[in-house]
C-alpha cells in the first residue's frame, strides 16, 4: 500500500480503536494520516456479507469526500464485498441513490447532501457502527451546525463516535459533550498550533507593492508549487487574471466558478500543470494536494483558525513546507497575535531584490542542466550541424548566448527594480506598552452607555480587570483607551463574535479619531494595485 512507516496520528489512533471501545476525539492536521487512522481500524471491522450501511464518514466539502473515498478503496482492495459510496453535492442524486440501494458498507458524504438523502428516506443510517466527523472545525466553520445535529439525531445511541479536527473551539467541544460518550482525546502536536514542519514567514511592504512583492517572490522560488489565499472572490479572480497575463501557470478557485470549471482547476492543480492556485478559504476548503512547497497568505485571515487551516496545506506526510504572509505595517501587530496562539514563531524576510531573484533563477537553470539526461541516439544525428554553426564561438561565449537567450526577459525586468522592503518602526497606535485607543462599531443606537459598554466588552473577552478610560460613545460606534495587552485581547476575541446578528468590528482606531466627532471612516481603505484599477475602471462605467 506504499506505507513505510506509520505516521505519529497512525501510531496513536489505530492501537486505540482497535483495543478500547470509547469515543475519539482527534486534534491533527490535515494532511498527517488521519484517513488511513480511522479508515484501515473500521475497514478491518466491517462485514463484508451484510449489505448494510455499517459507517458513515461525514466531510465538508466533496473534494475531501472523493478523497477518503479514494483512501478507503485503497485500503480495502484486498477484501471482497466492501463497498464504499461517496455522497456529494453537484453530482447526480438518482445515480448515487443507485449506488446505495446497491448495498453501501460505508458511506462517504457531505453534511448537505446526506441530509437531503435522508429526507429522501434513501439512506439508513439507523444501524450504524460508526461514525465519522473528519475536519470538524470546518464543518461548523461553513455552517454546517444545524445539519449536522440534524443527521446525529437519525443515528444509534449505540454507534462509535470519531471526531477529526484542526482546531478545538468551543462548538467542537459542544459537540463532544452532546454526542460523544466520555471521549478519548488524542492531540498530534500542540492543541490549536500550527504543525512542527512549517517555517512561518513574513515580508513587509507598502499596500500598493503587494501584488509586485508576490511576483519577487514567485520568482525568485522557480519550482514553487502554491496555494495563494486571497478574502474575496474579486480579489482572487484579479490576482489571478493578473499572474496569467505576466506568463504565470496560475488560475482562480473561487464560489462564482461553476463544478465543472472548479474540477478543470483542480485537475490541472493536482497534475503540476499549474504552480500556483489563487484560492478564497471557502473554495480551498477540502482540498487535499500533496508536496506544496508554498502557502502564500496574499492578505492575513481574520482569524487565527483560518490560519492554522491555510499554513497546514503544506508541510503535510511528515514533509517540511513554508507559510508566507504578505503584510503592511498596519498589520505588523497582528503577526504577534498569531505567533501567541499557534505556539511558533514567525521569521522577518526580506522581498528579494532583483539581482537575488536573477541569480536564484541562474543556478537553477544551470543545476536543471547538468542534471538532464542526454539521449544521444535522439539528437547524435543533428550535432555536427549544430557545432558547425556554432564553432566560432568559445565555450564562455555560447554559455552567454544561452543565459541571454533564456533570460532576457527577466533580466530586463529585474535590471532596475527598486527595493520594496519597508522598515518597521514603532507604530502610532500601537505601542507594546502604555494606552491605545481602540474602535468598536457597536453605540447609541445599540443602547449602549459608558457603564454597558465596559460591562460588554469585558463579558464578551472574558477580561474579569478588564480597565478602559476616555470613553466616547457615538451613535453608531464608540471609542476608548486600554493598555496594548487587553487591546490585542479584546481585538482577537470579540472579532470572532457577533451583536444582535451583527459581526463586531473592533481595531486600533486612526489617530486624531474619535476625539469629540463620530468618525465616519476610521481606518483609510487599502491602497493596493487592485482597489485603484477598480477605482478607475468603475469610473469609466466598465463595471457597474
Amino acid at each position: 500500500m506504499g506505507f513505510v512507516a506509520p505516521m505519529s496520528v497512525q501510531e496513536k489512533v489505530i492501537p486505540f480503536l482497535l483495543e478500547d471501545e470509547r469515543d475519539l476525539v482527534a486534534l491533527a492536521h490535515t494532511g498527517t494520516g488521519k484517513t488511513a487512522a480511522f479508515g484501515i481500524p473500521i475497514i478491518q471491522q466491517i462485514d463484508p456479507s451484510s449489505t448494510s450501511t455499517q459507517a458513515l464518514i461525514l466531510a465538508p466539502t466533496r473534494e475531501l469526500c472523493l478523497q477518503i473515498t479514494e483512501d478507503l478503496n485503497h485500503f480495502s482492495q484486498y477484501i471482497e464485498g466492501v463497498n464504499i459510496v461517496p455522497i456529494y453535492g453537484g453530482a447526480n442524486i438518482l445515480s448515487q441513490i443507485k449506488q446505495v440501494a446497491a448495498g453501501a458498507q460505508i458511506v462517504v458524504a457531505t453534511p448537505g447532501r446526506m441530509l437531503d438523502m435522508l429526507k429522501r428516506k434513501k439512506v439508513n443510517v439507523s444501524a450504524i457502527n460508526w461514525l465519522v466527523l473528519d475536519e470538524a472545525d470546518e464543518m461548523l466553520d461553513m455552517g454546517f451546525k444545524d445539519d449536522l445535529n440534524d443527521i446525529l439525531a437519525t443515528t444509534p445511541r449505540t454507534k462509535r463516535v470519531l471526531l477529526f479536527s484542526a482546531t478545538m473551539p468551543g462548538e467542537i467541544e459542544n459537540i463532544a459533550r452532546s454526542y460523544m460518550k466520555k471521549p478519548m482525546e488524542i492531540t498530534v502536536g500542540s492543541k490549536n498550533t500550527g504543525a512542527e514542519n512549517i517555517e512561518h514567514q513574513y515580508y513587509v511592504v507598502h499596500a500598493k507593492d503587494r501584488y509586485v512583492a508576490l511576483k519577487r517572490i514567485a520568482d525568485f522560488y522557480p519550482d514553487i508549487y502554491a496555494i495563494i489565499f486571497c478574502r474575496t472572490k474579486i480579489e482572487t479572480q484579479e490576482v489571478a487574471d493578473a499572474l496569467m497575463k505576466d506568463g504565470y501557470n496560475a488560475d482562480a478557485l473561487h464560489g462564482d466558478l461553476s463544478q465543472t470549471q472548479r474540477d478543470t482547476v483542480m485537475n490541472r492543480f493536482r497534475s503540476r500543470n499549474l504552480q500556483m492556485l489563487v484560492a478564497t478559504d471557502v473554495a480551498a476548503r477540502g482540498i487535499d494536494v500533496t508536496d506544496l512547497t508554498h502557502i502564500i497568505n496574499y492578505n492575513l485571515p481574520d482569524d487565527v483558525e483560518h490560519y492554522t487551516h491555510r499554513s497546514g496545506r503544506t508541510g503535510r506526510a511528515g514533509k517540511s513546507g513554508i507559510s508566507i504572509v504578505i503584510i503592511n505595517l498596519k498589520e505588523h501587530f497582528r503577526i504577534k497575535q498569531i505567533e501567541k496562539q499557534i505556539g511558533k514563531k514567525f521569521e522577518q524576510v526580506k522581498i528579494p531584490t532583483g539581482p537575488e531573484v536573477c541569480t536564484n533563477q541562474l543556478l537553477h537553470f544551470v543545476e536543471k542542466l547538468k542534471n538532464t539526461e542526454i539521449k544521444h541516439k535522439e539528437i547524435e544525428a543533428f550535432l555536427p550541424a549544430v557545432y558547425e554553426k556554432l564553432n566560432e564561438f568559445t565555450k564562455e561565449e555560447v554559455i552567454s548566448l544561452l543565459i541571454s537567450a533564456e533570460f532576457d526577459r527577466l533580466l530586463s525586468y529585474y535590471r532596475h527594480a527598486a527595493d520594496i522592503n519597508v522598515e518597521i518602526k514603532k507604530e502610532a497606535g500601537r505601542p507594546s506598552s502604555g494606552l491605545v485607543r481602540l474602535f468598536i462599531n457597536l453605540g447609541q443606537m445599540e443602547k449602549f452607555n459608558e457603564r454597558s459598554l465596559k460591562a460588554y466588552l469585558s463579558g464578551a473577552a472574558d477580561i474579569d480587570n478588564l480597565r478602559i478610560s476616555r470613553i466616547e460613545i457615538t451613535r453608531s460606534c464608540s471609542f476608548f483607551e486600554t493598555d496594548a495587552g487587553q487591546a490585542e485581547l479584546l481585538i482577537a476575541k470579540l472579532k470572532k463574535q457577533k451583536f444582535q446578528n451583527r459581526r463586531v468590528q473592533i481595531d486600533y482606531a486612526e489617530k486624531g479619531k474619535g476625539k469629540g466627532k463620530e468618525s465616519k471612516k476610521y481606518i483609510k481603505p487599502e491602497n493596493s494595485f487592485f482597489a485603484r484599477k477598480r477605482l478607475k475602471q468603475t469610473r469609466k462605467g466598465r463595471y457597474y
